[in-house]
């Protein structure tokens, strides 16, 4: 297995575009073709052997000392693009802080103390503003490495700082070891068929292993990550109903005992945003959108980078919960103004496109929801490179149901056969986990096939038998949207109409196996 080919493999076909744009930039002439004509050859579907690929490079004299050679500083290429574009996507203090160690690293090297000296006391007031305490050590070492320096301050003073910051670090260090124990736990505990709702347990019995029960009430940085570890557990199982309350308590503890710092801004705007979530797939629209009018109250007066962040977010679960509360017209209002007047990232812009969609749908307005969808204009597998497959999948099938509104039955029969044979190569000829998916287009061929058999009494039964199958019961309103429109045509009501109903239902709370 070639190494390297598998890492250049790693990236998108953005990262590729921009990698070559780099390689072009960092290279002149010779050198810099013959990076890119490597890259280019990794790349290739089929991967090449050794022999091939001096034969593409040296076509003249197969050269395989200048090969290894090219390998070894494509390799080195490629770690410097990913640094780079890591410090570009990090909008936190983080990555200035580092910036600035650098700098006062060179600074030192290149015999320039004074200004060495200026830009460390920068990095060490912004790594205590912003909570970074491993990283504020390590500027207390570099101070400490340099302190014979006329410009520097006494060594007690800075060796007092250090030591008053060794605790908070150390602190870091337990809690990136619990977050990985934590982790393999709830792995565990779901292989061995245990409910993920003993989270809680979990997690009580690491803090207290690592001593950080205070830490956790007192550092949002840290409960936010913790958290973030038991969201991502619960949403594989789609178990808001447990992790809701949760969220709320540890939030409101925190609020309580010791609020939030200007500096700790990301962390609350993150936890805002668990709960209004968790409220909106637990179908409590109301409170989902006044936590949604905290964190646009907070959004107000932050950062750039956290604007940029949050708010598309912001926007898409507010559209979301209005399409709930009788109000889709706000919805597609939201996000048309978002999508016009915002530059987005592409994954922000694909969930606007598709959301925009959908409500378009819920308005009956069918020849808009096919030009929005149609205006992704990306292939699936790009799709699912950036999304995922269950996001491919709900395009796909708002596709087909489209045509289906349409009047495109030729159309939405050629989309079926392809989301059909989709979920059986990926996930087995049952569907696996998807089978439900299967289920529910087996319904959809029929009407396709023969548009009168909404009206028989033994659809309507079969449209009724489909809870069973639909993961309704664990608060899918994915899935709820796509069920509603087949129980609308079955009872020969709105599509928008029948959704709401469906919706202000309580969910039947089932205990799904592991």
């Amino acid at each position: 297995m070639d190494d390297l080919r598998t890492t250049l493999g790693t990236f998108s076909p953005d990262d590729r575009k921009e990698f070559l744009r780099f390689l072009q930039r960092q290279r002149r002439k010779e050198k810099g073709r013959k990076d890119a004509n490597l890259c280019e050859l990794l790349w290739h579907k089929r991967e090449l052997s050794t022999e091939a690929l001096l034969a593409r490079l040296y076509p003249e004299e197969p050269n395989p000392v200048a090969y290894y050679a090219l390998r070894k500083r494509l390799l080195r290429q490629v770690t410097d693009f990913l640094l780079l574009k890591q410090r570009d996507q990090d909008p936190t203090a983080a990555s200035t802080v580092r910036g600035q160690l650098s700098l006062a690293q060179h600074l030192f090297e290149a015999g320039v103390p004074r200004l060495a000296w200026a830009t460390l006391r920068k990095a060490e007031k912004l790594a205590a503003q912003n909570e970074q305490y491993e990283l504020l050590n390590t500027v207390y070492n570099l101070q400490i490495e340099h302190a014979h320096s006329e410009h520097a301050e006494p060594i007690d003073d800075i060796i007092r700082r250090r030591n008053r910051n060794k605790p908070a670090a150390e602190e870091e260090e337990r809690a990136a070891i619990a977050y990985s124990l934590m982790r393999q736990r709830l792995k565990l505990a779901r292989t061995q068929g245990r409910s993920v709702t003993s989270f809680d347990e979990i997690m009580q019995d690491v803090l207290r292993e690592y001593d950080l029960q205070e830490a956790f009430a007192r550092r949002p940085s840290l409960l936010y990550r913790l958290l973030s570890i038991a969201r991502s557990a619960m949403l594989v199982r789609r178990d808001f109903a447990s992790f809701e309350p949760f969220v709320r308590r540890c939030y409101h503890l925190m609020e309580k005992r010791h609020g939030f710092a200007p500096a700790q801004r990301a962390y609350q705007l993150g936890l805002l945003y668990m709960i209004a979530h968790a409220l909106y797939r637990n179908r409590r629209f109301t409170e989902s959108v006044a936590y949604l009018e905290q964190l646009r109250g907070l959004l107000a007066n932050g950062a750039r980078s956290l604007q940029a962040e949050f708010y598309p977010k912001y926007i898409f679960l507010l559209a979301a919960n209005n399409a709930f509360l009788h109000r889709n017209a706000e919805s597609i209002q939201l996000l048309e103004e978002l999508l016009r007047t915002q530059t987005l990232n592409p994954r922000d812009q694909l969930t606007a496109q598709l959301g925009l969609g959908f409500h378009y749908f819920a308005e009956g307005k069918y020849q808009r929801t096919n030009h929005t969808l149609q205006a992704i204009g990306r292939t699936d597998h790009w799709c699912e490179e950036k999304m995922g497959v269950e996001w491919l999948l709900n395009k796909n099938m708002g596709e087909l149901l489209t045509q289906l509104e349409m009047g495109n039955a030729d159309v939405a029969g050629h989309r079926l056969r392809a989301i059909d044979r989709l979920v059986r190569d990926r996930f087995g000829p049952d569907g696996g986990s998807y089978r439900y998916v299967l289920s529910y287009l087996a319904l959809v061929r029929e009407l396709i096939e023969n548009p009168d058999a909404a009206a028989r009494p033994e659809f309507a039964q079969s449209v009724a038998q489909m809870p069973r199958f639909l993961p309704l019961e664990r608060e899918d309103l994915q899935a709820l949207s796509f069920y509603a429109w087949l129980k609308a045509r079955a009872v020969g009501r709105p599509y928008y109409q029948v959704l709401l109903e469906l919706a202000e239902t309580p969910p039947v709370l089932v205990k799904t196996p592991a």
